[in-house]
């Protein structure tokens, strides 16, 4: 294997090591998803101070989706939780923005950070089945830092109903790298919508939702208010490259 040319380090998509890359190239396949969702409605002021400007939230509700990746090209099979709540860039976008994400596999890590400006950590996220309950948690430090419960399977919906309080399928996240001599490289705002989705089964049901503080993964941050619902559901979907909704270097803040 020759060593990487100028030019080839200069191509979309170059990761080190140049030999054994790290972060994957778009696009890549998540296949047999499963995915807990749970929705709770939270003190909106909350919102408020995590989300960073020029951005606004868009309600009062946050989601936790805990996901059990089988299937992934590159990653492997990995558990991986994102915390996020409905924001709106004004006059030109609106999604969720991820205030915290956690993950048990260090490429996604790696690539999250990287290429989406994802807050990502290492955690150990889990699914799991405990006889009629559908458990998700998130350990980080030792400590359970969510815990999120539904029924099991008991009230067929359709996956539209996910949607109705903020579209989680356009991802905000905000972008922060610097150059080696301190000087700000990237500051901004990223966008990314997953692609060819394709839903197998969803069910809800009421849900509950437990937060214990950490102070290297402060979702206690947005409290829980009132739990709200929550979604079960099986899917396949591709992540591509996104784009880049505001740049905090080039652009001026209204």
């Amino acid at each position: 294997m020759s060593k990487p040319t100028i030019d080839e380090i200069r191509k979309a998509g170059f990761s080190t090591p140049w030999d054994a890359p790290t972060v994957p190239p778009f696009p890549f396949r998540f296949r047999n998803a499963e995915i807990l969702t749970a929705f709770y409605r939270t003190d909106a002021s909350h919102l408020a101070h995590l989300v960073p400007e020029p951005l606004v939230p868009t309600g009062d509700s946050v989601a936790i989706h805990i996901y059990r990746m089988n299937d992934t090209d590159w990653l492997g099979p990995y558990a991986e939780t994102n915390v996020m709540f409905g924001a709106a860039l004004p006059g030109k976008a609106e999604g969720a923005y991820s205030p915290y994400l956690f993950l048990s596999s260090e490429v996604g890590v790696a690539h999250g950070r990287e290429i989406h400006g994802q807050p990502k950590k290492l955690a150990t996220p889990r699914l799991e089945f405990r006889g009629d309950l559908i458990v998700g948690t998130v350990k980080r430090n030792g400590i359970d830092v969510v815990t999120a419960t539904m029924p099991y399977k008991q009230i067929p919906a359709d996956p539209t109903e996910m949607s109705v309080r903020f579209d989680f399928a356009t991802n905000i996240n905000l972008k922060a790298v610097d150059h080696i001599d301190r000087r700000p490289a990237i500051r901004q705002l990223t966008s990314r919508r997953l692609k060819d989705v394709e839903i197998h089964e969803c069910w809800k049901g009421p849900c509950t939702v437990e937060l214990r503080p950490n102070a290297q993964a402060p979702v206690f941050r947005l409290p829980v208010l009132e739990p709200l619902e929550g979604f079960y559901w099986k899917a396949d979907f591709t992540l591509t490259a996104g784009e880049i909704l505001f740049d905090y270097l080039t652009e001026a803040i209204q």
